[in-house]
């Protein structure tokens, strides 16, 4: 056991040595494969342009800062404040814009949000979505439904949200599973790429890559990620290898990781995570910049984050627009300086569920 994971060490340092010019290098590749009339414009240039990177083989480049679908945009009868970061993140240049069809309860706001922008900037976004369903005909009903509250035509990226056990994957594959749905919706154009998204355990992601060539990957990945089941050890080199689009999130781990944050008191936390208390009671140790350093050094095509306020989101793309790649050893203090608060900062990690 000891001589593996010192094995699985090395082989991450050894990894780590070239994530960093990989991820430089993406910057600056063109892109793969031939181009769409409806991939998302290239940033005009000057020096406000946000970097861009392949997502993977899917022709189409994408900012390497991602609106996220939680946050601002999840809160109930919240359009006041959602739908002008949606709007102000276009202005900006973003071009990857993220959401689920279990983002904002049953009501589903966040694709509500959206729904109130996109048919006026649809041309200017990739926009991804979700379907948490194991069924065929359930994922149907989600897609169906995504489709008529954003108002669009089409998904550029369709995925099976959270898949975490072998039971998840099994239902997806399954005869009548959810995976036949997002088959048929890729054949008949309603959507054009397929992903899988995760934060659990590296194990089920990995099984689903062997099981399908999924064209992306969302994985939880941030500076906190070596100290409990790490996704940069096998999982990450394995989606580089198939020449996935990466996607990174929990990238702040909701404040977790912050020094600037300060969490509630504990007979005040009512967060939960599959049902299960999740609780925090102390500061993060890194700044949003660090955080997103970390995982933008790593060779993902682009971190998604939800923000809370305009402000928040104009700062998070001055850091993309400023980013320059860590070097190993930095990399490596950051990992070191979240180990005292690894557990809250990997809450999506740190509850029971089955093994795969």
């Amino acid at each position: 056991m000891a001589e593996q994971k010192s094995k699985n060490q090395q082989a991450r340092r050894d990894f780590l040595k070239t994530g960093g010019a990989l991820a430089a290098g993406l910057l600056a590749k063109p892109v793969l494969g031939e181009s769409r009339p409806d991939a998302a414009p290239a940033s005009k240039s000057s020096q406000d342009t946000l970097p861009t990177r392949n997502l993977g083989k899917t022709g189409h480049r994408v900012t390497i800062f991602g609106l996220g679908g939680q946050a601002a945009l999840e809160r109930p009868n919240n359009a006041a404040v959602a739908v002008p970061i949606i709007e102000r993140a276009l202005d900006l240049g973003v071009n990857y814009c993220d959401t689920s069809s279990i983002y904002g309860g049953p009501d589903r706001w966040s694709e509500r949000y959206y729904g109130e922008v996109l048919p006026r900037r649809r041309s200017e976004t990739f926009i991804a979505t979700k379907t948490k369903e194991r069924s065929r005909d359930a994922s149907w009903r989600m897609l169906e439904k995504s489709l008529e509250l954003m108002k669009i035509s089409h998904v550029d990226l369709w995925q099976l949200h959270d898949i975490g056990t072998m039971e998840d994957i099994d239902a997806c594959f399954a005869k009548d599973g959810a995976m036949q749905a997002l088959i048929e919706a890729k054949s008949q154009g309603i959507v054009s790429f397929l992903g899988i998204t995760g934060h659990h355990r590296p194990a089920s992601l990995i099984e689903c890559i062997h099981r399908y060539p999924f064209d992306t990957v969302l994985m939880g990945l941030n500076a906190a990620d070596t100290h409990q089941h790490p996704f940069a050890d096998q999982l990450l080199p394995l989606a580089v290898e198939k020449q996935m689009g990466i996607i990174g999130m929990k990238v702040p781990a909701r404040g977790r990781l912050l020094a600037s944050w300060t969490p509630p008191p504990v007979a005040t936390q009512q967060h939960s995570w599959e049902g299960q208390a999740v609780i925090s009671t102390m500061p993060g140790t890194i700044t949003m910049r660090e955080a997103m350093y970390y995982t933008l050094s790593h060779p993902v095509s682009t971190v998604i984050i939800g923000c809370d306020t305009v402000a928040q989101l104009e700062e998070n793309v001055r850091y993309a627009r400023e980013f320059t790649p860590l070097s190993q050893a930095q990399m490596q203090y950051l990992s070191a300086r979240t180990e005292v608060i690894a557990s809250q900062a990997l809450f999506f990690r740190n509850f029971d569920r089955a093994e795969v």
